[in-house]
């Protein structure tokens, strides 16, 4: 790629990565939340790794780390489920609104998001498949880049056998 690409790229994809972390902590409020952020974000990632490659990505992403990430989301996000089925009595039970006061008033604090509209567990979850899904639409564009890396190696004209 060009060196105005690469130059422009890095600052611009951490514009779009900051753009997603601020539509995933304001999607209990606004309009967003975790997959509209963690799609932002990925785009960020993508954009440095179409124009840097993968070898001189400035993003470190390699395949434990991204697969730690995902990992810890998915177990994240059943965690939280399961606090709303032990506690509330179903998956995903909105833990620190307590609506029909089925929460002990202790561990309804625990989640109690501190603004008005008492969002309770859905921040979190927020949070949580806005990595899931940065980490997974990078590992697409990854798997993608990958496979066409490779197929280049071979010249149409020649049969393979």
């Amino acid at each position: 790629m060009s060196d105005l690409l690469k130059l422009i790229g890095y600052p611009v994809s951490f514009i779009m990565i900051g753009y997603g972390a601020m539509t995933i902590l304001g999607g209990h409020i606004t309009p967003g939340g975790g997959f509209q952020g963690g799609t932002m974000m990925a785009s960020g990632a993508i954009l440095c790794i179409l124009t840097y490659g993968l070898k001189d990505n400035p993003f470190n992403l390699s395949h434990e780390r991204m697969s730690i990430i995902e990992s810890c989301g998915a177990l994240l996000y059943v965690i939280l489920g399961l606090c709303g089925l032990f506690l509330g009595g179903s998956f995903l039970y909105n833990v620190g609104t307590n609506i029909y006061g089925l929460i002990p008033s202790a561990t309804a604090g625990i989640f109690n998001y501190p603004d008005a509209l008492h969002a309770g567990i859905i921040p979190y979850l927020n949070i949580v498949v806005g990595l899931k899904v940065f980490i997974g639409l990078t590992t697409l564009v990854i798997l993608f880049y990958g496979v066409t890396k490779y197929r280049e190696d071979y010249v149409d004209d020649e049969e393979i056998d």
